[in-house]
């Protein structure tokens, strides 16, 4: 099949699983990850009206900044480092890997004098994989209310990166716990430059099952450009 063809398939099946979700008549925000992908590829996902793009790494995200319409709404998925917050500010709409204080001040930093603030995710990690970044659940809300009073940063919702498994029903507990997590602090904590808009969670091999269980934000790279390269 070829991308258009995916594209249409897994919005097919973004309706099919929603009809089984939290919220049957929400909706659900679909980021086409590009990561490795020719400018080529992109444009096929362009053609078809679908301008969300996501990038793991701040260089090539730089890369196709330029070579891209002024339409594509781009977010930064991968990790983060301060070291290249400079980079991308001007350019991201969504930061969905927020995990550390430093990170926070720095984007808050390099917002002021764009005098605009920047949407950020937090990430977490579940199920406490080391290899993977993210606070542990129970630092979450804490990390929030401290972030929360820096001016040029909000909050809009959280990320997770589920483990890999063969089987997306094993991990299915772990978007649960997200989920509940995500309505804890929509319900209960009321702050300033924080709202809980977008939970983002799914990929190509679990999305059906994160949508399931409450997500309303996937990234899909594979599932529509194909295998990487």
């Amino acid at each position: 099949m070829g991308i258009a063809a995916n594209l249409e398939r897994i919005k097919h099946d973004i309706a099919s699983s929603l009809l089984r979700s939290p919220d049957p008549g929400g909706k659900v925000t679909l980021v086409a990850v590009t990561k490795n992908k020719s400018v080529e590829e992109i444009n096929e996902v362009l053609q078809k009206g679908h301008f969300i793009l996501g990038e793991n790494r701040v260089q090539e995200l730089r890369d196709k900044y330029p070579l891209l319409p002024n339409e594509v709404e781009w977010h930064l998925i991968g990790h983060l480092q301060r070291n290249k917050v400079k980079y991308i500010v001007d350019k991201v709409k969504l930061i969905h890997s927020l995990e550390n204080y430093d990170l926070a001040v720095e984007i808050n930093k390099r917002m002021e004098p764009l005098r605009r603030p920047m949407k950020c995710l937090v990430q977490v990690n579940p199920a406490r994989e080391e290899t993977k970044f993210g606070l542990d659940v129970s630092q979450v809300i804490p990390f929030i209310k401290e972030v929360s009073q820096l001016p040029w940063l909000e909050i809009k919702g959280l990320m997770t990166i589920a483990p890999e498994v063969d089987d997306p029903e094993e991990v299915r507990p772990v978007f649960r716990e997200m989920f509940e997590l995500f309505q804890n602090i929509k319900n209960n904590v009321h702050l300033n430059n924080v709202e809980m808009l977008y939970l983002s969670m799914g990929m190509t091999s679990d999305y059906k099952v994160a949508i399931e269980e409450g997500s309303n934000m996937i990234r899909i790279g594979s599932g529509i450009f194909g295998p990487r390269n």
